[in-house]
C-alpha cells in the first residue's frame, strides 16, 4: 500500500514521513504543502492512502477531501480536536491528533491496511439474498449467512458497507443507505453519514459517542437528537 502526505507545515510533513519510515506502514510515494499540487498528484497516480492535514491555506482538508479520487482513502491530521465528528462524516478511516505518537498511527495505519485488505479480497461479493431476519452474501466462493440480530453496527465505506457482527466482518456490495434500507429491524438506527446501528447491542452512550463490546462510534450532529429520542423512547 503506498501514501502521500498533504500538510502546509514543512515540519509537519518531514515527521510524518520519519514516523512511517519507523513503523510497519505504507510507502510514502509523494508528500505536498498545498492541495493544487496534490490534486494534481492524485489524478496522475494510484494512491491508496492520504494523509490530509486539515488547517491549511487557500483550501482546508474537509473541503479538499471531495475532491480526492473515491478509491483513495483518507487519514486526517490536525492539531484541531473539534473537526473530529466531522471528519468521520466525510468517510475518514481515522483522525489523528497532533502531536501523536508511533503507536497511534500505526493504529490508524493498520486499520487503513485492514480496509484496503477488505476491498481488494471482496470486490466480487453479491447479495444473493434477503429475507425478513438474515442476509446471504457471497464472498469468495462461499455463501455468509448474516443474521440481523447479530449485526452490531453498519459502517459505510464509499460504495460498500462493512458489516460488523458478533463474529465476523463482511463486507457488503452496496452503500450504507442501500443495506439499511434491505434490514427490516427497527433497532437499526442511522447515526452518522457513515454509521448504523442495531440498539440491541448498545452498551453505553454520551453525546458523541455510541459504545459497543469491541469499540465506539461517533454520532453526528444531524443524527443525534433522533437517536437519543428513538433509543431512549424519548425518556432522557
Amino acid at each position: 500500500m503506498n501514501c502521500i502526505i498533504i500538510d502546509d507545515e514543512p515540519l509537519a510533513r518531514e515527521e510524518l514521513h520519519s514516523m512511517l519510515k519507523e513503523i510497519s506502514g505504507p510507502q510514502v510515494i509523494g508528500s505536498f504543502s498545498n492541495t493544487v499540487a496534490a490534486e494534481k498528484f492524485l489524478s496522475e497516480h494510484n494512491t491508496d492512502l492520504v494523509f490530509l492535514d486539515i488547517q491549511m491555506p487557500k483550501t482546508t482538508g474537509l473541503e479538499f477531501v471531495e475532491k480526492i479520487p473515491k478509491s483513495s482513502m483518507v487519514i486526517f491530521t490536525t492539531a484541531y480536536p473539534q473537526y473530529a465528528l466531522e471528519s468521520y462524516e466525510l468517510d475518514a478511516i481515522d483522525y489523528l491528533l497532533k502531536p501523536f505518537n508511533n503507536e497511534r498511527l500505526q493504529k490508524a495505519v493498520d486499520k487503513a491496511m485492514h480496509y484496503n485488505n477488505l476491498l481488494a479480497a471482496n470486490k466480487e461479493n453479491r447479495l444473493e439474498k434477503s429475507t425478513l431476519e438474515f442476509m446471504i452474501i457471497r464472498s469468495e466462493k462461499k455463501f455468509y449467512k448474516v443474521n440481523f440480530a447479530d449485526i452490531k453496527y453498519l459502517e459505510g465505506l464509499k460504495d460498500y458497507a462493512l458489516i460488523h457482527t458478533t463474529s465476523q466482518k463482511i463486507i457488503a456490495p452496496m452503500n450504507l443507505k442501500t443495506i439499511h434500507q434491505k434490514i427490516p429491524l427497527p433497532s437499526f438506527i442511522r447515526v452518522s453519514k457513515s454509521y448504523v446501528v442495531n440498539t440491541a447491542h448498545i452498551i453505553s452512550f454520551d453525546s458523541y459517542s455510541i459504545n459497543f463490546d469491541d469499540g465506539e462510534v461517533p454520532i453526528g450532529e444531524t443524527y443525534k437528537e433522533n437517536f437519543i429520542r428513538i433509543f431512549t423512547d424519548g425518556q432522557l
